[in-house]
This record gives C-alpha cells, structure tokens and sequence, in this order.
C-alpha cells in the first residue's frame, strides 16, 4: 500500500489554498488540526469534524480526514467528556485531521463557489460578495426562470431549494455564496445580482428577499459545501496516488 508523509501533503494543501491570506471567522483553525503518526494512505472527505465522520472514515480505513468545518470555532478547552473521547477516537486511530474554511469556498478551482458554479453552468464566474475586505463568493449570467434554475440547483446538490421569489420571472446575473450567507444578502443585492444562491439563512430574510428584489435559493448548508472537500481530496488523491473516500452525513440543514 502507498504511504506519502503528511507534512509533505499538508504543505501541497497549504500552497494551493494559501489559508494564511484568509482573514477567517473569530476561532476558525485553517490547516492541520490534529496530526497523526506522520504518514498517509488513505484519504478522506467530509463537510463536518464529527464524531459520526470520524468513526466512518475510521471504517473506511482512512488515516487523514480532510473536512470543510472543523473541529475548532472558540475555546475548546477543557479537552474532557466527549471533546476527551473525540481527541482519544482520533489519536487512537491514527487519523489526523486537515480542515479549510474560507480558503476552501474561495478557491477559483477546487472550492465550493467554483465547483456549484460549474455544475449549474456558469462560465467564468467572477470573485463577488467581498467580506472582511475579501471576495468570497461567485458571480455569472445564466438565463433561466426560476424553476428551471431550481430543478438545475437540486440536481446538483441532490436536495431541493427553497425558493424566496423576490425578484424577476428569470434569473440573469447569478451569485453565489455557499454555506451560511442568507443573512448578508443585501452584500449581494448591493454588488447588483438579480439571484443569490447561498445555502441557508433565518426566517426573517424572506421578507428582506422582497424588499431587496432579489430571487434567493436556499440549497442546504450542508448540500452546498460538499464540492469542495471532494473537488480536494480527488486532486490529492491524483497527485499522491492515494485512495479516498467521501463521507457522506448529511445533516438536513
């Protein structure tokens, strides 16, 4: 079975994702987050740091775990009850855990943003939604009614939308954000898209839909921000001759 060292991955992803040019979210750790004894012959991928996507990679006899959401968003510490059994579950097993944030959304070939874009069509979509003085969606012209670019979104994410209609008949001018962005959709209106497609936001944004005029598409926190943890570990897997998995956990949201 193939080995390559982990530093020796660990630095391919860090150069290609340059996470130290992020300015991510307060507690958010883009990198390795728990090492392992020091080799790799499996991959896998999962959105979340979990203890259920820990426990199926273990199974499926992968030694490093390549998440979107990782095991780090605050203080974390004291490393007792479940956190303890979560660092014993990884440590025992010999996995370690690289995680990517807004480095993985933003990537112009691998992320999230790229990978949804392509698959519902759009060519040469360009940076959009600049946040914390940095463009971490898409945006690109499609010419679609609602419902065709609905049916489009649910065939890529294999989950239905919600749709928020509050713009025009057909949708001209796309963006894109994945993941949590439905609260900052005027950042969206505001940068002159017609249709924002992002993957969940709170109930209140409905009413800011219609008053904005802007066509919403909620797809899924989870369902949108599979692409990018498999758009990496395939090129991994490419590049190092290693196997790899996704870990598919859906969490409904």
């Amino acid at each position: 079975m193939a080995k390559v060292t982990l530093a020796k991955i660990v630095a391919h992803c860090n150069r290609t994702l340059k996470p130290e040019s992020f300015e991510d979210w307060p507690g958010a750790v883009n990198g390795l987050q728990v090492q392992n004894r020091g080799t790799v012959s499996r991959i896998a991928a999962a959105v979340d740091a979990t203890p259920a996507t820990i426990r199926k990679a273990i199974v499926a006899g992968a030694d490093l775990l390549i998440v979107h959401h990782g095991l780090f968003w605050g203080v974390t510490h004291p490393w007792t009850g479940n956190r303890y059994k979560l660092l014993r579950l990884l440590l025992d097993n010999n996995v370690a855990v690289y995680s990517s944030h807004l480095p993985l959304d933003a990537h112009p070939r691998l992320g999230n943003n790229a990978q949804l874009c392509k698959a519902l069509g759009i060519k040469s979509p360009q940076p959009f939604f600049t946040e914390r003085d940095q463009a971490i969606g898409l945006r690109g012209t499609l010419d679609l009614t609602r419902a065709q670019l609905a049916k489009r979104l649910a065939k890529s994410t294999g989950t239905e939308p919600t749709v928020m209609p509050g713009g025009a008949a057909r949708c001209r001018k796309i963006g894109v954000v994945t993941g949590g962005a439905g609260a900052e959709m005027k950042t969206a209106a505001d940068e002159g898209v017609d249709t924002f497609i992002t993957g969940e936001g709170p109930h209140w944004t409905f009413a800011l839909a219609e008053d904005l005029g802007l066509n919403v598409f909620y797809g899924g926190h989870y369902a949108t921000e599979t692409f990018g943890v498999k758009a990496l570990s395939g090129s991994l897997s490419k590049k190092f001759k290693l196997p790899w998995t996704f870990i598919d956990h859906p969490t409904g949201l």
